[in-house]
């Protein structure tokens, strides 16, 4: 029965993906476009962002892209918080999912690049995954499947997730909004503030000293 739920939930990603890339391509392709499209569903709009927020990340969409596009469609307050909310959503997706599938099954479809993260994952969960969500150095859903496959208590995974997530997406929706004025000084605000988010976060990894190498 689990290998059934198993192979019934990966179909599912995998015919979610194909028909999302198949009929709406263009709007990660240039994430301007989901300005005009959420903004045509009204009250609906946020909804459905963070729906593809919290599902995006599993058909491949990087979650900067999607926070980039909440910032250019919300601006950079909303684009935020409706960002942290779908990205809360898409850890704890697919953590269940990597919670579902197994750690042996996660292993085979990532590959061996990230197998001694596991091992790392039991021993300081905590702090890699909050390094990894401030300094995002591991694709976003290859983390979430790695954590939900590995011995890390769901609390630990959550909290740390959660904090984590916070400076990069405030900052990643500040750009997004600062896109539309390209040549503005608080556009290149936004990118320095990222570098010193992403500067802070490896100080932090060396001063915990926590190793997170996948290899």
């Amino acid at each position: 029965m689990l290998t059934w739920l198993r192979i019934g939930g990966l179909a599912l990603l995998m015919g979610g993906s194909i028909y999302l890339l198949a009929t709406h391509a263009e709007w990660f392709e240039n994430p301007r476009l989901i300005k005009a499209e959420v903004q045509s569903w009204g009250f609906w709009g946020p909804v459905a962002y963070i729906a593809l927020y919290a599902f995006g990340p599993s058909f491949l969409v990087p979650g900067a892209v999607m926070t980039i596009a909440g910032g250019l469609a919300f601006g950079a307050l909303w684009g935020a918080v409706w960002s942290l909310v779908g990205a809360d959503l898409g850890a704890l997706v697919a953590f269940g999912a990597g919670r579902l599938l197994g750690r042996s099954f996660v292993e085979n479809m990532i590959g061996d690049r990230f197998r001694k993260l596991l091992a790392r994952l039991a021993r300081n969960g905590f702090y890699i995954i909050l390094y990894l969500r401030i300094v995002p150095v591991i694709p976003y859903n290859a983390l979430n499947l790695l954590a939900g496959a590995s011995p890390i208590t769901f609390s630990d995974y959550f909290w740390a997730s959660a904090v984590g997530l916070i400076p990069g997406t405030i900052l990643f929706a500040l750009l997004g909004d600062a896109l539309w004025h390209p040549t503005q000084p608080r556009f290149f605000a936004a990118i320095a503030l990222i570098l010193c988010c992403f500067a802070a976060g490896e100080a932090y990894r060396r001063w915990k000293k926590v190793p997170v190498e996948a290899d």
